[in-house]
């Protein structure tokens, strides 16, 4: 007797195999890759210079976003790290390229600094995206929660940083999940079809 597999069952499917298909990914791909992101045309954002961008410090194998963050650094753009807050939201400190960083939960990097902003843009890490703008995180509802509380207070544009190996035909988007605005990939910035 065989039964369904669960929604759940396949998404901790799809993450276990997203986790190897970017772990192959080798470093000179990965060194090119970011370069090529931090090059793209970033122009259809349409980001004030007024804006402050969340990022992220890559961890476990993550399209390394430090090239982009240090460009629009030099662009005069205001920039945020995260950190996971005790209500398992995300908040942002800001940062800056040589900012000071002390080990955060997980051992990931945070800015030192107390000081705290509410970014109008947030480049968010993935295991998987699709064209709808759905998004395969680590499970944890970090991001999810983070860009629902963030948008509940105004707009605010979401970023998928990946490399065009992370892209699938659907991540099995939830009600609960939030999606992308755009995805930045190595071979351009792609608009995302959102969902109703």
């Amino acid at each position: 007797m065989t039964f369904p597999i669960s929604l759940a069952e396949n998404k901790l499917a799809l993450r276990r195999t997203m986790r190897e298909r970017r772990a192959q990914i080798g470093v000179a791909q990965r060194i090119a890759a970011a370069k090529a992101v931090m090059a793209l045309d970033l122009e259809r954002l349409a980001l004030q210079g007024t804006a402050v961008i969340g990022g992220y410090y890559p961890v476990r194998d993550e399209i390394d976003p430090l090239p982009l963050l240090a460009r629009l650094h030099r662009e005069g753009f205001a920039l945020a790290m995260p950190y996971i807050r005790d209500d398992a939201r995300l908040g942002f400190r800001r940062w800056h390229p040589d900012a000071p960083m002390t080990a955060g939960q997980y051992g990931i990097p945070v800015p030192a600094t107390p000081e705290t902003v509410e970014p109008d843009a947030v480049i968010v890490p993935l295991l998987g995206f699709d064209a709808s703008g759905a998004r395969l995180g680590y499970g944890g509802g970090h991001y999810d929660r983070t860009l629902r509380h963030l948008r509940s207070r105004g707009p605010v544009i979401a970023v998928g940083l990946a490399f065009d190996e992370q892209r699938l035909e659907t991540v099995f988007a939830e009600p609960h999940d939030e999606p992308l605005d755009w995805i930045a990939t190595p071979s351009g910035l792609h608009c995302c079809a959102r969902r109703g």
